[in-house]
């Protein structure tokens, strides 16, 4: 008779278990829906970064190297290439972000955290203040970078000219132009969320 009870409470609890699993993976699946967006954009950023790399090594190159009545038409050529695997490549890194998801960070999520952890962790995501703070997030990103940048151009300047006439020098290639020892050139961008 014990073992008769021990093995029906066995079964309860794996079926308990079952349950939990069941509503821990609808939480799990919840938070993924509601976190697409910032997975999307981790995989925009993945997809753009060797373009957004190649398109600065150009720059340079575009600048001591290509005749100076080209460089607008080749640097018009390599945007739009770089515009064409943008629009290529960044669909495809994002919907393949989206479909591996569930197994990677929604089998990490299981793992890490029980069902009330998920439900709380749910309403901080869907939280009114969390949503107009991200929202705030390129906001606060550009004030912050405005200000850092303004209070250390005076220093960094001259270490950047400095750096660019060891580059230059080490790599056999004639000194920085006046215009860009003076810093005449345009600005780097800071980078977008």
């Amino acid at each position: 008779m014990k073992k008769l009870l021990v093995i029906v409470l066995l079964a309860l609890a794996s079926g308990a278990q079952a349950e939990s699993t069941a509503a821990k993976k609808e939480l799990v699946a919840k938070v993924l829906l509601l976190q697409r967006p910032a997975i999307e954009q981790a995989a925009q950023a993945l997809a753009e970064r060797p373009a957004a790399q190649m398109m600065q090594q150009a720059g340079i190159v575009l600048q001591s190297k290509v005749a100076a009545d080209k460089r607008e038409a080749v640097a018009k050529d390599i945007q739009a290439d770089v515009k064409k695997y943008v629009d290529e490549v960044v669909p495809l890194v994002r919907e393949q972000a989206v479909s591996v998801a569930p197994s990677t960070v929604g089998a990490l999520l299981e793992e890490k955290f029980t069902e009330d952890e998920l439900k709380q962790l749910i309403a901080i995501i869907e939280s009114p203040v969390n949503r107009k703070f991200l929202q705030l997030g390129g906001e606060m990103q550009k004030a912050l970078l405005d200000k850092v940048v303004t209070q250390t151009q005076g220093v960094i300047e001259p270490k950047i000219r400095a750096l660019e006439q060891s580059i230059s020098k080490q790599l056999g290639l004639p000194a920085p132009s006046a215009a860009a020892a003076k810093g005449t050139r345009p600005p780097a961008k800071a980078a977008s969320k």
